[in-house]
């Protein structure tokens, strides 16, 4: 079994925190691998109607337990979930819990509770950096074209039936079962269509008309797609200038595999690589900062940074990302810095060992490596 430290590290970090731990990702990201490397654990499928007759009386079950650390595994199948892990945190303070699910806490109507104070929330993205180094398979054209999802990248060819497999057993497990979404085909057709269109500006009209339903039922399908993290909504960042962009959004898919296979990418040509890398960095962003507050800006004569951090609001952080450092064109960042005069200029690609610091007419840029963006935020 392979041991993802920084996961595990992750994990131990929130337990110190709360009692519960809610582990959320994506469908076969690897949640109950992860969970099950854990030591001394007792451990629970809530997908078996065996193991939900159990748990139907919370306390008589956590009674049983004493102090172990316990695993719930896909706790969204429960009709009460909520209601079982505040029974954990306020009565039983020896236990650990880890829960997890394909969902957020909050995505479905079953969260009855918010276990404000009570729970840490712990994201597991498609693998990082530290996952291929543990997986010993460093390659990132192999990550590009296999994806992030530990038994997809461990295939010996690219998996190309899984991928339409795990789309169509998202839609029967996470979406009919959390959300009870109808027009399947028109749900699906949005999902393909936004996979070849990743990374872009997002417009839910254009997506209407092909998809044969409303605006506004576009404007839900997004606001599903991602709750549930298949998609991730990239907004402008602003301080509403009359030259910026204020309200349309990009929109990142959750793994670069989908959106290989999804635009019949079976080998990778050099102007590829620039929007996968972007994808790539992006998870990395999330898996470490944990957190979906990362902006893009735009002004409307098209100059563009990729993302935009903003810990401190008045000093915001600009990140351009670029397969290889060469590729790098200072003029965004110049306009942007015109606007945005404080805060740290990093260009993160692939080909860079070592960091260093160049100057561009009074613009200092630190370009980097993914490893030492990592250290940086």
């Amino acid at each position: 079994m392979v041991n993802r430290r920084f996961w595990l590290e992750q994990l131990n970090s929130a337990w110190q925190r709360r009692p519960i731990v809610w582990l959320a990702g994506v469908r076969r990201v690897g949640k109950t691998y992860l969970s099950r490397s854990l030591p001394d654990i007792e451990y629970f499928d809530c997908e078996l109607p065996r193991v939900r007759r159990m748990l139907e009386d919370p306390q008589s079950f956590l009674s049983g337990l004493g102090s172990r650390t316990v695993v719930l595994d896909e706790i969204h199948r429960l009709s009460n979930p909520s209601e079982l892990l505040k029974i954990a945190a306020d009565h039983f303070p020896g236990l650990k819990v880890l829960a997890t699910g394909s969902s957020t806490l909050g995505a479905s109507a079953k969260f009855r509770d918010t276990l404000a104070g009570r729970k840490a929330e712990l994201w597991l993205t498609p693998m990082i950096l530290a996952d291929l180094e543990d997986f010993q398979n460093t390659d990132l054209g192999h990550r590009f074209l296999f994806g992030g999802l530990p038994p997809f990248f461990l295939a010996g060819e690219i998996p190309e039936r899984d991928f339409q497999e795990w789309l169509d057993s998202y839609w029967a497990k996470d979406i009919q079962e959390l959300f009870r979404l109808e027009r399947r085909q028109a749900f699906l057709k949005f999902v393909e269509l936004l996979l070849l269109k990743s990374g872009g500006i997002f417009e839910a009209s254009s997506f209407a008309r092909p998809c044969e339903v409303s605006r506004t039922t576009i404007s839900n399908y997004l606001s599903v797609l991602e709750a549930t993290f298949l998609m991730h909504v990239v907004r402008p960042f602003s301080s509403h200038r009359p030259s910026e962009i204020v309200s349309a959004p990009k929109v990142y898919a959750f793994d670069t595999g989908f959106i290989c296979y999804f635009r019949g990418w079976q080998q990778l040509r050099r102007e590829d690589y620039g929007l996968l890398w972007e994808h790539l960095v992006l998870n990395e962003m999330q898996a470490h900062l944990q957190t979906r507050q990362i902006f893009y800006w735009r002004d409307k004569r098209g100059h563009e940074v990729d993302f935009i951090l903003r810990k401190n609001p008045a000093e915001p952080t600009a990140i351009e990302c670029k397969w290889s450092a060469g590729d790098f064109d200072p003029g965004n960042l110049n306009i942007f810095r015109k606007q945005y005069t404080l805060g740290e200029n990093l260009v993160v690609a692939h080909d860079v060992d070592r960091p260093y610091t160049r100057e561009y007419k009074g613009l200092k840029v630190q370009v980097v490596g993914l490893k030492d963006l990592v250290r940086l935020l």
